[in-house]
């Protein structure tokens, strides 16, 4: 006869075992890592050169100049030069080994979105101020793609959800307007990936207007058509490139945020889940580098509830 603790302990690894092979059933597993310093929510993510760089975000409803990056081999933190400007809801995209950071709010809810655009680049750890964008935008999706910066979608100052689509090109250091979204929205999942530009979910107005909507841009002849939609309809999105595949992770619909993990198989034009992070969040993004996708800070409830400082890591085998 077994003692009734040692029943309750094979329980127990019973139930982590199910867990887990649920998890690979739906490809891959989350593992948690040195967390950050201070827990942010609205942050934006940027993988450059085996580093994961945290930028912008805000505490108490104040937007901050935040910028911590994660040394993925040391699993260490470490402080880097702060934005020019305190923002949240920043778009971000790597090209040619640089961050760019534009766009965001000043504070919560959604204030005064900003046409301000800067370069990070990481060798000399400092910020560059860039060029301005026709207006200002908070909860944009950027991309890089061609080498060029593309800015889509987005809120602006008077808290509108609009379909502006401009680009940035470095080698001119300026903007252009290019073909707008189908659909005004923000909070969207936008990446690029096989040569065209994906933005994905979001919402059209209020943190209740989401969408499963998803929108391909081809650059080469500035038209938009419509992608197979996004599984689960959610905003407030994290979205990076991993594997070929476009991963779009997290999300809120108050009162739950999602945890769900649904990847875009550009080839197949298909969808299929992923093992879905440990607990929903949004408000966070995400960046993949040697292999891992990592997720970093946010906000574990809808709005700014449940902050987080943790940092996981989703690996597909």
């Amino acid at each position: 006869m077994l003692f009734p603790s040692l029943r309750v302990s094979l329980r127990f690894f019973a139930a982590v075992a199910a867990v887990a092979t649920a998890a690979n059933a739906q490809g891959g597993s989350w593992s948690k890592k040195a967390p950050m310093a201070a827990a942010l929510n609205e942050v934006a993510l940027a993988a450059v050169g085996g580093k994961i760089h945290v930028i912008g975000g805000s505490v108490l409803g104040v937007a901050g100049p935040y910028h911590q990056e994660y040394d993925i081999a040391k699993d260490s933190w470490r402080p880097r030069a702060f934005l020019p400007k305190g923002l949240d809801h920043i778009g971000v995209a790597v090209l040619n080994g640089k961050v760019y950071a534009v766009g965001g709010f000043i504070a919560s809810v959604h204030r005064d979105g900003q046409n301000a655009a800067y370069e990070y680049d990481p060798a000399s750890d400092t910020w560059r101020i860039l060029p301005l964008m026709k207006a200002g935008r908070g909860s944009v999706g950027v991309a890089a793609l061609g080498g060029k910066i593309h800015a889509v979608g987005g809120r602006n100052a008077d808290q509108q959800v609009v379909a502006t689509h401009e680009v940035f090109d470095p080698a001119t250091n300026s903007w252009k307007e290019l073909a707008p979204l189908p659909r005004a929205r923000d909070h969207t999942a936008t990446v690029a990936i096989d040569g065209k530009l994906h933005v994905i979910g979001g919402r059209t107005g209020a943190s209740t207007d989401k969408t499963d909507q998803h929108d391909i841009y081809d650059p080469a002849s500035n038209t938009w058509t419509s992608g197979p939609p996004l599984p689960t309809a959610r905003s407030g999105l994290a979205a990076t490139v991993y594997k070929d595949m476009a991963l779009v992770i997290g999300g809120e619909l108050p009162p739950n945020t999602f945890a769900q993990n649904e990847a875009y198989n550009p080839k197949t034009r298909s969808w299929q889940a992923l093992a879905p992070m440990p607990a929903g969040r949004h408000g966070t993004g995400a960046a993949a580098s040697g292999g891992n996708v990592y997720v970093a800070a946010g906000s574990l409830r809808p709005g700014s509830g449940g902050l987080t400082n943790e940092l996981i890591v989703f690996t597909l085998p």
